[in-house]
């Protein structure tokens, strides 16, 4: 059985264009293992040796570049060569060697994923940018971008009844590493399309859709942890308002002038609904107002808890009320103690991830770094129709400036009456 994380150490097989590298076709055959296609066609290289060979590793990619990157026989320098759109520096090079080696994870450097139906395809560019050392007025070579792939093979993983693999299939582990996308949306109000205009008035709802792209994923369930309405995109700004708080709880819902609840039943499992009813802040002449959510997601056949759920305040009953699960899951939201959650509600960079490990997890034990993100929406304008009263009225400046012009007026018209009358008179 073949095993994909048996992946070569050697030299990996090395595509090459003759021509343009849209048009030509590839002189290479299809293998079980992973292998890179580096296009050097705007290279135009003569030397009998590749000028830029990759490896494509369980986690990295090296690439290795000949100084004599044009077969010209002219040298290029170490410091005009870099690795990606985050121009990453060689790992390895001195000025004794004739090749300089780059070592970069398979997602550091800028390096973009596809998927497509047998492979997952990490795409980046090798670019030369001479810097000129002499003089400054003329140049001797050209800049260069090489683009380079590597490719793995997706459907290449097997099993048998008689041995019990222990690591996760090749398919399950690499759709994790990937942070998931999830958005904040504002809708209609029968939920039909995304809304597009921010503006609202004071009485409005406003009818928020939280959701994730769990595509290539086991089945997740989204919640809604918490979302905070501040002044600014600055969610630790002040002043702030959490209308919805403990994990899950929308406390909005309990104000007697609030009708905010979440929408049950969910439309997908991704797929989070909430209306809340619009406010603005006291004092605020902005009448603007930015939502942060922080969103997160768990497997789908996880039953809710106290950590992950969605709970609203029904006033009929006085009480809470789960989208789903048993009621015991939304107790902590009327004591406002939901405990504390395994990781911080702040927004999880892929730092780890960078250093292009896979992970070799069972897809039931999901990175906090790949299933939470804080997603923003703003700015709204909230408005009322005092707003509107107000830009009515005139203010005391401007009817002073009324009142004068109309006695010149009046005075104007008095002295050509006046004038008007004598000549008649004469």
């Amino acid at each position: 059985a073949y095993n994909p994380w048996g992946f070569i150490r050697g030299e990996a097989e090395l595509w090459r264009y003759g021509g343009d590298p849209y048009l030509g076709q590839p002189r290479a055959f299809s293998q079980p293992s992973p292998w890179a296609w580096v296009d050097v066609s705007q290279l135009q290289a003569a030397a009998p040796l590749h000028p830029v060979a990759v490896q494509c590793q369980e986690a990295q990619m090296v690439v290795t570049v000949h100084k004599d990157l044009f077969g010209t026989g002219r040298l290029v320098r170490a410091v005009d060569l870099t690795l990606g759109l985050a121009a990453c520096l060689p790992a390895i090079w001195s000025a004794a060697e004739t090749t300089v080696t780059f070592v970069a994870g398979l997602h550091e450097c800028g390096s973009t994923l596809k998927v497509t139906p047998d492979a997952l395809v990490y795409s980046t560019s090798l670019h030369y940018k001479p810097v000129s050392a002499g003089n400054p007025v003329i140049v001797r070579t050209s800049p260069a971008v090489v683009p380079i792939e590597c490719h793995y093979p997706r459907r290449e993983n097997v099993s048998s009844n008689g041995v019990k693999p222990t690591w996760a299939p090749f398919r399950s582990t690499l759709s994790f590493e990937e942070k998931l996308p999830f958005s904040l949306r504002l809708m209609s109000d029968d939920w039909s399309a995304e809304r597009v205009s921010t503006i609202f008035q004071l009485g409005e709802v406003l009818h928020f859709q939280a959701g994730v792209n769990a595509e290539n994923h086991a089945p997740l369930r989204l919640f809604v942890d918490n979302c905070v309405a501040t002044l600014t995109p600055d969610k630790s700004s002040s002043p702030q308002y959490a209308f919805i708080d403990f994990s899950g709880c929308l406390v909005d819902g309990q104000l007697d002038d609030a009708t905010s609840t979440f929408i049950s039943p969910r439309p997908r499992q991704d797929v989070l609904q909430f209306a809340v009813d619009a406010f603005k802040f006291v004092g605020d002449s902005s009448n603007l107002i930015y939502i942060t959510c922080h969103l997160k997601v768990s497997l789908a056949d996880r039953a809710p808890d106290p950590l992950n759920k969605a709970c609203s305040f029904n006033k009929a009953s006085n009480l809470w009320a789960p989208v789903e699960g048993t009621q015991d899951v939304c107790s902590c939201c009327e004591m406002r103690s939901c405990g504390s959650a395994r990781h911080s509600r702040r927004l999880h960079t892929p730092s780890r991830w960078q250093g292009g490990r896979v992970r070799r997890e069972l897809p039931s034990e999901l990175d906090p770094m790949v299933k939470e993100a804080d997603v923003v929406v703003g700015p709204l304008f909230i408005h009322s129709w005092q707003d509107h009263s107000v830009r009515r009225m005139p203010s005391q400046g401007h009817l002073w400036m009324v009142l004068g012009l109309a006695a010149v007026a009046g005075l104007v018209i008095l002295i050509l009456a006046v004038l008007g009358a004598l000549t008649v008179c004469q």
